[in-house]
Formats: structure tokens, C-alpha cells, sequence
């Protein structure tokens, strides 16, 4: 989006704001999705996030810093929606990126997803946001700071214990798979 309709948008445009949230709108909702792993939530944060620019996009000084501007309403909105409910939902389906795969690879991708997914439910909502902007969206460390509002040092030390956090739960759950327990 041109910083021209950009400009208009933040003078009311409604056209122009339609635009953004067409552009804007299904990579949103993809971040939120990986962040809250519920679609209505997903919906719900995308639509606050929404109304939120609607209102403060007259207060945008730097047109420039636009994503990240919407990132950190978004992720603000994921957190928003995690207090709301005060609970996970676990065991939702992941949106997949790529094409099907062949049946035996299949078989060992929604197992590895599985795991996957069981690892990312242990992780906070502050440490999933930077996971996902940093792995699925390709952040670096001072675009995620900037995205969020965050020191670089903050951004750094929470994709590390994300990380070690993920790997202790897979461990874990393979221990436990390999005992004969349950995962």
C-alpha cells in the first residue's frame, strides 16, 4: 500500500483503509492463528486489531513503520484475547503452508506436527508471538523489538528459552513415549 492511500486512509478514507485491511488482512490473521492456535480468536484479533488502526491510524507519525505498527497492535490483541479467556485450547489443527506430501511422509509430518504442536501449547503467548514473527514471518530480533516494543536483548532472551522450552517438551514427550507413558 502507497503511502498516498496510507495518507488518505489516516484522513478517514474509508476506500483507502479497505485497502489496507484487504492487503493486510490474511497475513494478519495467519500471525494471530500461529500465535492463539483458535480460528475464532484468530478472527477476533485481526477484527480488534482493525478497529484499533481504524481509530489511532491519525496518530501513525512514520507511514514508513506501518507493519510494525500492525504487528504490535495484532500481537497486543493476541495477548488481549488469551486474558479474555484465560485458557488454551489445545489440540487445534495447524494451517499448513506447503502442499500435501505423500502418504508415508504424510504419516511422519502430522506426527512431527503433533509433537510440534504439543511443545508450542507449553510456551506463553509472549513467547509463541516471537516465535512465530521470528520463524514464520522472518523478523529479525529488531524488527520483532520494534513490532512489539521490546529491547533486542528481551527479543533474543525470549526466542531462547522458547527454543529450550520446545526442545525440553519434545525431549520429553519422547522420553515418555519411549517408557511406555503417555506424551
Amino acid at each position: 500500500m502507497g503511502p498516498d492511500r496510507i495518507d488518505r486512509a489516516k484522513r478517514g478514507d474509508k476506500e483507502a483503509f479497505t485497502t489496507l485491511v484487504l492487503e493486510h488482512g490474511d497475513r494478519l490473521y495467519s500471525v494471530a492463528y500461529r500465535i492463539l492456535r483458535d480460528t475464532g480468536r484468530a478472527e477476533d484479533a485481526v477484527q480488534q486489531t482493525f478497529l484499533i488502526a481504524w481509530r489511532e491510524l491519525p496518530s501513525l507519525r512514520d507511514v514508513a513503520r506501518l507493519d510494525a505498527w500492525l504487528y504490535r497492535l495484532l500481537v497486543n490483541a493476541c495477548y488481549a484475547e488469551i486474558r479474555h479467556t484465560k485458557r488454551w485450547l489445545p489440540g487445534l489443527r495447524l494451517v499448513r503452508d506447503e502442499e500435501s506430501p505423500s502418504v508415508d511422509d504424510a504419516q511422519l509430518s502430522v506426527a512431527r506436527r503433533d509433537e510440534l504442536d504439543r511443545a508450542f501449547a507449553r510456551l506463553s503467548v509472549e513467547q509463541r508471538a516471537v516465535l512465530v514473527l521470528h520463524h514464520y514471518l522472518g523478523l529479525s530480533g529488531a524488527e520483532i523489538g520494534e513490532a512489539l516494543g521490546l529491547s533486542p536483548g528481551t527479543v533474543r532472551s525470549r526466542l531462547h528459552y522458547a527454543r529450550q522450552l520446545m526442545r525440553a517438551a519434545i525431549e520429553a514427550d519422547a522420553r515418555a513415549i519411549a517408557t511406555g507413558g503417555t506424551a
